[in-house]
């Protein structure tokens, strides 16, 4: 995988450098540059638009990629890709959609107290299951943002899906149908994310 060392972000700015694009189509094909750049187009769109358009335009841009199980993609049973792997590769599975709607969001203005990265077990797959939630208010009905469907729907609509616990940069929470449920300590269950971000960071560079 290559580095995104060369990438600025700084006052709501995001902007991947030529020799960059021009690596990444070398090893990886123009499609990979393309959706590079689609991304940077993404990560500067306006601060001021509504969080209701953001979710929509983050939503649908990274629903994109096709759908590919850790097994398949990384030879690994559990690996949490950064967004820059999911776009680079154009593959994910359920957890890397989520981190990559997670850090375009808080990168274009969304506070990430109002957002949650939430494990579910999807009732129809009887599988463990990952999307992203946005609570507009600390008590407020989820909009739930998912791979498995393309439109944004309340998390009260989402009766096939059972929440288990959520966290994001700030800490991890004990899940419940409405509201931002319990803040809990579990480190172990953060480890992933931990190296995700590490990796992450060493890709762009700076945090994102």
């Amino acid at each position: 995988m290559v580095l995104l060392s060369w990438v600025l972000i700084a006052a709501g700015s995001f902007e991947l450098s030529e020799a960059f694009l021009e690596r990444v189509e070398d090893e990886h094909g123009l499609s990979a540059r393309k959706r590079l750049e689609t991304w940077q187009r993404l990560m500067n769109v306006p601060q001021e638009i509504p969080e209701l358009k953001k979710l929509e335009l983050v939503n649908k841009f990274f629903n994109q990629a096709r759908f590919k199980s850790d097994l398949e993609h990384w030879g690994q049973e559990d690996f949490w890709a950064t967004p820059v792997e999911l776009l680079v590769t154009n593959g994910g599975d359920c957890e890397d959609y989520s981190i990559a709607k997670y850090f375009a969001l808080a990168h274009l203005g969304v506070d990430t107290d109002k957002l949650r990265i939430t494990y579910v077990k999807a009732l129809e797959l009887n599988q463990a299951h990952m999307v992203l939630a946005y609570y507009e208010t600390p008590d407020a009905d989820p909009l739930i943002l998912d791979n498995l469907i393309k439109s944004i729907r309340p998390g009260s609509e989402r009766t096939d899906l059972y929440p288990v616990y959520s966290f994001n940069g700030e800490g991890l929470w004990l899940a419940k149908q409405r509201g931002l449920g319990k803040r809990v300590s579990d480190t172990n269950k953060l480890s992933q994310w931990a190296d995700m971000n590490t990796r992450l960071t060493e890709q762009l560079g700076a945090p994102l």
